[in-house]
């Protein structure tokens, strides 16, 4: 259940971000979530709610970008279509995409702007 632990640092670094721009309040959160990633996304979401009862992220929306795995070629460069022998070129294709977790975007309301 490490995503818990994801949860409380991304929750951490939202409340810094609120701190520096002088947020009373966090309406949203983006995150990109790689298919690949290796977070389970109902536990993620659930860990999500549980840790902001009590910030200034309570009450804000999780939004999550789903991004799906997608595989190149090391040496070639070409896309290899999901189903196919991940080798190309004789050599094994390498993840391109799908196996970030990335904080993208927080909208938060200030007093004072």
């Amino acid at each position: 259940m490490h995503e818990y632990a994801i949860i409380s640092a991304l929750i951490d670094r939202v409340e810094e971000e609120a701190r520096t721009h002088g947020a009373d309040r966090v309406h949203r959160i983006e995150v990109r979530l790689g298919e690949l990633a290796g977070v389970d996304r109902a536990l993620f979401e659930t860990a999500f709610e549980t840790f902001c009862e009590h910030t200034i992220c309570r009450g804000a929306k999780l939004v999550i970008d789903a991004v799906p795995a997608h595989w190149t070629c090391a040496r070639c460069g070409r896309a290899i279509v999901r189903g196919e022998v991940l080798n190309c070129c004789g050599a094994p294709a390498k993840l391109s995409e799908g196996a970030e977790l990335i904080l993208q975007r927080i909208e938060m309301e200030a007093a004072d702007v």
